[in-house]
């Protein structure tokens, strides 16, 4: 497997496009009508010195503290992704104005300082661990950061978190073989319900990387939901494989986060996937194909 640096990742975020290919090219479902915003924001890391690779997707903790007073002052509902899952497969109804924190990777501020802030407010979240990265022994694609440890999952728990999984390495899932996606998505699953003791049910794509192939594969896998990126709104009316998220990244302001609690500022999901996007799809299962899984970001 090869290890990519998140520099790609970065030049894309200057050029229009996110973890799916450039968000100006996707076209609204024909015949559909506007369905009310869902904010669900992606955070990474949360602190003051990052390694180069994620300084892109960290906040600080000051920033992060002013995110979160932005959060309670709008008045939102602040749900974990259960919520949402119970919504869309018609178990029950929403409550008013939702919204979602996310917390992709597991890096080593999560549950310290991140979950205190959380805890402080009374906010409710989901983190997605990449089990790769944390477990003892584990090997992953992400470059070197602080990240938590797999024992760190319950300590989460206990915080208010719900855990989804992030998959073993971070993989591009949607150039992967059948039976390495297999293995990402099962075995990422197994390693986080071995650690706490119950089902998971959610997952999160890397960098938001899927395809039809891959979406139905995780539902094969047991997952109930999945979380993409799209750097889009939810809304109550998105795909249970490919719930679209808000990557907050560095150069974000609290003007921006108001913004998209106010459901403005970003398309809001669901709708189809634009030329480019598939285009830059084969782009990259095109790279696989000559170098192995790369590393998603």
């Amino acid at each position: 497997m090869r290890t990519a640096g998140r520099g790609g990742a970065e030049r894309g975020a200057r050029d229009g496009r996110d973890g799916e290919g450039p968000i100006a090219a996707a076209d609204p479902v024909a015949g559909s009508v506007a369905a009310p915003a869902i904010p669900v924001f992606l955070y990474h890391a949360v602190m003051d010195d990052p390694p180069g690779w994620i300084a892109e997707f960290t906040v600080t903790p000051k920033q992060f503290a002013a995110h979160l007073d932005a959060v309670v002052r709008s008045g939102r509902t602040p749900v974990t992704i259960s919520t949402v899952a119970d919504h869309l497969a018609g178990r029950a109804p929403l409550p008013p104005r939702p919204v979602l924190l996310t917390f992709d990777d597991g890096f080593a501020d999560l549950p310290g300082p991140t979950a205190e802030a959380l805890a402080d407010r009374a906010l409710p979240a989901t983190a997605y661990l990449t089990t790769g990265a944390i477990a003892p022994g584990g090997r992953s694609l992400l470059p070197p950061a602080p990240m938590m440890t797999l024992a760190g999952a319950a300590e989460l728990e206990r915080s208010g978190m719900e855990i989804g999984s992030h998959t073993v390495t971070h993989a591009q899932l949607d150039t992967l073989s059948g039976r390495d996606l297999a293995y990402e998505l099962r075995t990422s699953k197994a390693v986080l319900e071995d650690a706490l003791g119950h089902e998971i049910r959610h997952l999160a794509y890397p960098h938001g990387y899927n395809s039809p192939r891959v979406r139905a594969m995780s539902a094969r896998a047991g997952y109930e939901t999945a979380t993409a990126v799209r750097h889009a709104l939810s809304s109550d009316r998105d795909e249970r494989y490919r719930i679209a998220r808000l990557i907050v990244r560095r150069a974000h302001t609290v003007a921006d986060v108001e913004g998209w609690l106010a459901g403005a500022g970003a398309r809001v999901a669901p709708y189809r996937d634009g030329p480019k996007t598939i285009a830059w799809r084969w782009y990259r299962r095109a790279r696989a194909v000559l170098h192995g899984p790369e590393f998603a970001g």
